[in-house]
């Protein structure tokens, strides 16, 4: 959603891709990350004008330009609407419930008629924005006046928007997507005053410091959703996280859109982030753009997901400040809020600290499972006040644990724990403290770095795969060449690595060019996955693009 580009736009902001040159804020976010989709909200009669029907047919001329697929979001209001707010435009003030009817339906076929008389169609309309408590209020708000009259309100949106485009999906947008309570609450209730819908849409704004247990709880909303309302498909319409936590906002986007990429039967359509381009604009402090009128890496989350490494969380960024930082464990008898992760890191914002203004005993550990056998070094950069009776990094694996007491150093400094043998793929890492009252020490960009292989694996036999037709709508086929005989197998993976669906189990054939059909792809949604074939062991991917 970047609605508010126009009004920027007029206040001299301008927009640089990663690159540093000067771009269409459109064409950044198609190019540079992938967006092929942008919302428009709209409203009746704003002062000033932006927002309004000929400002988002401006915005939506540029989106088609583009091929952009575009979501109308009609707020009904002469300003924003959301569950604190749902204000009538000032023109209705006066009006009965029929005529509020009628003017829900004048005002969204009004919109539309104006687009598609100039050839744009929008693929999504909203009617009602964060309707947590109905719309135009009093006489549409559900606790004063119970499910009826917002459900007629949203049943005439659905009508007018059918009348304009019968193909366009009519959607009721309800925020707080983590409460599966409230939307059944509000979906119960509209279906049973005979409100009709296409798409349930969601807002999710999550806790910097616990983003993980939001989108956990979204996901099991999503699922129930689509099992409870059968046929309906379910969107993430508004999304962001605080933008002084860039890193943790591309961890929150990559794990969303995989969890809405898994809802069954291919019923989640998609995540949109809300007004990504802002920076230091009207108070607003979720965008994902920095001061040098650039996106943060925040923004990297609808890319593919950065590299893995054998430490998940290496930094303690992928969250804001936090007593359990993602990816660690924290054991302890009595002193688990001596550890916890702060300001001042060593490369970043965060560092992990051990710290209490009593004695304390602390262990923050983090098991790793699918480590290539080998000897490895722990590594990391550490400040250490001195004094504990225990400081220790250590790193265990199939051997002897070997640990390193942390050095006191009042600056960082880069220590080192070599001799880690794995021979089972799993190793466990980690910082302990055995201190006394205000004892301190701090870790942060933790690695662990494979010095020798126990074993090298032959190369692959299966070499040069090829997908066609790429990118493809139905269906899909893979080439591929062997230089021995060998049996492989393909899957379908999304760009975090959550597995679809296995394509193909191919039987041993002799060596040379071979050619498998992987089916059709046309059940998918829209976007960016990876197709994985592995043989022997050995696995190479390809990035697949599924059409619409």
């Amino acid at each position: 959603d970047i609605s508010w580009v126009t009004q920027m736009e007029a206040s001299n902001y301008v927009f640089y891709n990663k690159a540093g040159q000067r771009k269409d804020l459109f064409q950044l976010l198609q190019s540079g990350y992938g967006l092929n989709t942008i919302r428009l909200r709209v409203w009746v009669n704003p002062p000033g004008g932006y927002n309004n029907a000929a400002d988002v047919l401006a915005k939506a001329l540029r989106a088609k330009a583009l091929g952009l697929r575009l979501l109308i979001d009609f707020h009904y209001s002469d300003t924003w609407a959301d569950p604190g707010a749902q204000t009538k435009p000032v023109a209705w003030q006066g009006y009965s419930v029929a005529q509020l009817k009628q003017a829900v339906y004048d005002h969204t076929t009004t919109v539309l008629t104006l687009l598609r008389t100039n050839n744009i169609t929008p693929e999504w309309v909203q009617v009602g924005n964060e309707n947590n408590d109905g719309m135009l209020w009093p006489e549409g708000r559900v606790t004063v006046n119970g499910f009826a009259n917002f459900a007629a309100f949203v049943d005439q949106g659905y009508t007018a928007v059918k009348a304009i485009s019968p193909t366009t999906k009519v959607i009721v947008h309800v925020a707080n997507g983590e409460n599966n309570a409230l939307f059944r609450y509000n979906f119960d209730g509209l279906q049973a005053n005979g409100a009709r819908w296409d798409v349930i849409g969601l807002s999710l704004y999550p806790d910097a410091a616990t983003w993980d247990t939001y989108t956990a709880r979204a996901q099991a909303n999503m699922n129930d959703l689509v099992t409870r309302y059968p046929g309906k498909e379910v969107m993430v319409v508004e999304t962001g996280l605080d933008n002084y936590v860039p890193i943790a906002t591309r961890q929150m986007l990559l794990d969303l859109l995989a969890k809405t990429q898994a809802v069954p039967g291919n019923k989640g359509l998609g995540v949109l982030y809300w007004e990504p381009q802002v920076y230091n604009w009207q108070g607003y402090g979720k965008g994902a753009w920095g001061a040098d009128n650039a996106a943060t890496v925040a923004l990297d989350g609808f890319l593919a997901a950065p590299p893995a490494t054998l430490v998940y969380n290496p930094g303690f960024e992928y969250t804001a400040a936090t007593a359990t930082p993602l990816g660690w464990t924290t054991t302890s008898t009595a002193d688990a809020d001596a550890d916890y992760t702060e300001y001042n890191g060593h490369s970043s914002q965060f560092r992990l600290t051990h710290y209490k203004a009593t004695a304390y005993q602390v262990r923050t550990s983090q098991s790793l499972t699918n480590v290539p056998n080998g000897t490895y070094t722990l590594r990391g950069w550490v400040t250490n006040g001195g004094g504990q009776t225990t400081c220790q990094l250590y790193g265990q694996g199939s051997g002897p644990e070997q640990s390193l007491t942390l050095p006191t150093a009042s600056t960082w400094t880069q220590v080192s724990v070599p001799g880690i043998v794995v021979a089972n793929g799993q190793c466990t890492i980690g910082l302990r403290s055995v201190a006394g009252a205000g004892n301190y020490c701090s870790l942060d960009d933790v690695e662990l770095i494979q010095t020798s292989a126990l074993a090298t694996a032959a190369a692959s036999p299966a070499t040069a795969p090829q997908l066609f037709p790429n990118p493809a709508a139905g269906p899909l086929s893979l080439s591929y060449s062997l230089s021995r005989p060998a049996a492989v197998q393909v899957a379908l993976y999304t760009l975090t690595g959550q597995r679809v669906r296995t394509l193909a189990e191919v039987p041993a054939l002799a060596p040379g060019p071979h050619s498998v059909a992987l089916g059709s792809v046309a059940d998918l949604a829209p976007g960016t996955y990876l197709v994985q074939l592995t043989c022997e062991g050995s696995t190479s991917s390809q990035r697949l693009v599924v059409a619409k």
